[in-house]
């Protein structure tokens, strides 16, 4: 109770907008990505800053071709402190959310009283993946060895449409797969088989 902790303060440094993109969670919310000019800061190769949401973008009116002081909050996630408005040279562009899913084309709605912008499609194979991805996370159902990439390829091979076809796959199925040896597609069928056992 005595001891004060003292805390440095953040690494910044400067880096350019190159672009604005959007990622689709699993709940359909659209996040809006800057990707970086790669830029050194606190001992990794930082290239892209969460913007959170279009009302955080407006507030620090930040633009595509902008240049940007960046930290990492928390000395982890990279954010956009600020624009360095006086480097503009008139070729910036302002982003805007669009009106269909960058994944799927459903419609974009924002409630009133929410930040986020949603997708509203409920096949969106983005929420999709993102469910999946989540599911499979140490938080979730722990399943050691089914990571993003892993995910991404069974849904392009069509081996699995939802959450359930998981508990079908066979070692001969993940085989085709990219990475996936015998040893790892052994593994990952008894990590799914593991998972079946997990307390509530």
């Amino acid at each position: 109770r005595w001891a004060i902790a003292y805390k440095f303060p953040a690494q910044q440094a400067v880096t350019r907008v190159e672009e604005i993109i959007l990622r689709v969670g699993r709940t359909g919310v659209l996040t809006p990505t800057a990707l970086l000019q790669p830029v050194r800061l606190a001992g990794s190769t930082v290239s892209k800053a969460t913007l959170h949401n279009e009302d955080i973008i407006r507030e620090k009116d930040v633009r595509i071709g902008d240049w940007v002081t960046i930290q990492k909050a928390g000395d982890v996630i990279p954010e956009v402190v600020k624009v360095l408005k006086e480097r503009r040279t008139g070729e910036e562009r302002i982003f805007q959310m669009p009106a269909q899913c960058p994944e799927c084309g459903s419609q974009v709605v924002r409630l009133a009283g929410e930040a986020a912008a949603r997708c509203t499609g409920a096949a969106c194979p983005a929420q999709l993946r993102e469910g999946i991805i989540h599911f499979a996370s140490r938080e979730a159902m722990n399943i050691e060895g089914l990571g993003p990439a892993v995910v991404a390829q069974l849904l392009k091979a069509e081996l699995i449409r939802d959450v359930a076809d998981l508990y079908y796959l066979r070692k001969e199925d993940l085989a085709g797969l990219a990475r996936m040896g015998e040893k790892s597609a052994d593994n990952l069928v008894q990590a799914l088989t593991k998972s079946k056992g997990n307390r509530l």
